[in-house]
């Protein structure tokens, strides 16, 4: 006992003479992004994220919402961005995750573009053709949606490639189509056409959108690193959504956006013109995160659920799709 209190007594002075006094291990967090262009992306290269939480944040890029959804489900990762489409899939398997910020709506910045002398001018001279997307993705949700509606479910020959090796297949010649979003998508627009885009078939029925989900368990421990960390995506959000013109190619927080995703500078503004970034106020109402089981967030999950089920991609639907959405940090963040 007395050497317990002894070192109890010494640990001050050991601190003091390293200089530790008043230091904290900050908590290291794992966080997966992707490529997608986005105003976050600036707040990220800034730090912002980790000066409002203390938290020790890794970054990790991947290249699927699906590789996403995959790490946060073997607990290797506690906060990932990912489409409806993979969310909807992870929350159908029992995967203990919530969506708590929704990054955008989709609108028309994923499209299907057909390669130039593919012999492809309307969806119908897909049959036989090959198209790649990456699976369980919200491009992969929408394909399947939009050969169904045209009549070509199972006549064209769907692959998975992932977005990096997209480009080169399209070079190769290895496809004639593919549904993707930027930067590849602004790769292969300049050798190719945009045959139909999300917004489109969102207009049909199937919305899709990109939003941040976290870990429940990680969720209810940090409800307040969550807030703050909440609090940084509606800041850099509101800075693009409130002076648009002011991203410009010219400007250092276009650069950092397209430094983090792989892009060039001159293709962000353009990009950044095609989603809908809704803010705190909206996303707590019923559009989004709010109303429960009829919230509009809510509703996509489920719609989409229900068609990956018919597609046997997922065992089963829930009867309720609002187990996966948490309001309450946009409700802090208004």
């Amino acid at each position: 006992m007395l050497k317990k209190a002894r070192r109890l007594l010494l640990a001050p002075v050991a601190a003091l003479s390293l200089g530790l006094v008043g230091t904290v291990q900050a908590e290291t967090v794992t966080i997966g992004i992707q490529s997608m262009y986005a105003p976050w992306k600036d707040a990220i290269a800034e730090k912002e994220f980790e000066k409002a939480t203390g938290w020790d944040i890794q970054w990790r890029n991947f290249d699927s919402g699906g590789d996403v959804m995959l790490a946060m489900a073997s607990g290797d990762v506690q906060i990932g961005v990912a489409g409806s489409s993979p969310i909807a899939a992870a929350v159908s398997r029992g995967i203990g995750i919530e969506v708590f910020w929704v990054l955008d709506n989709i609108a028309n910045a994923e499209a299907l573009v057909v390669r130039n002398g593919s012999g492809i001018s309307a969806p119908q001279d897909l049959a036989g053709k090959t198209l790649a997307v990456p699976f369980v993705s919200t491009t992969h949700f929408h394909t399947l949606f939009a050969l169904e509606q045209f009549g070509l479910a199972g006549k064209v020959k769907v692959v998975n490639l992932q977005p990096s090796d997209i480009p080169a297949a399209w070079e190769r010649g290895d496809i004639d189509a593919a549904f993707i979003w930027d930067p590849a998508l602004g790769k292969l627009k300049q050798s190719g056409k945009v045959l139909i885009s999300s917004g489109t078939l969102s207009g049909w029925g199937k919305a899709t959108f990109e939003a941040l989900v976290v870990d429940k368990e990680f969720s209810s421990k940090h409800a307040d690193g969550m807030t703050v960390f909440t609090k940084v995506l509606q800041s850099s959000t509101a800075d693009y959504v409130k002076a648009p013109e002011s991203w410009n190619a010219a400007s250092p927080k276009v650069a950092n956006v397209a430094r983090l995703s792989g892009g060039k500078a001159a293709e962000v503004p353009e990009v950044l013109a095609l989603y809908e970034f809704p803010l705190a106020a909206e996303q707590s109402s019923a559009t989004w995160l709010g109303g429960g089981k009829d919230g509009g967030a809510a509703k996509a999950l489920a719609a989409t659920a229900e068609f990956l089920k018919e597609q046997k991609k997922v065992p089963a639907v829930l009867p309720d799709y609002s187990v996966a959405i948490n309001a309450s940090f946009v409700e802090a963040a208004k």
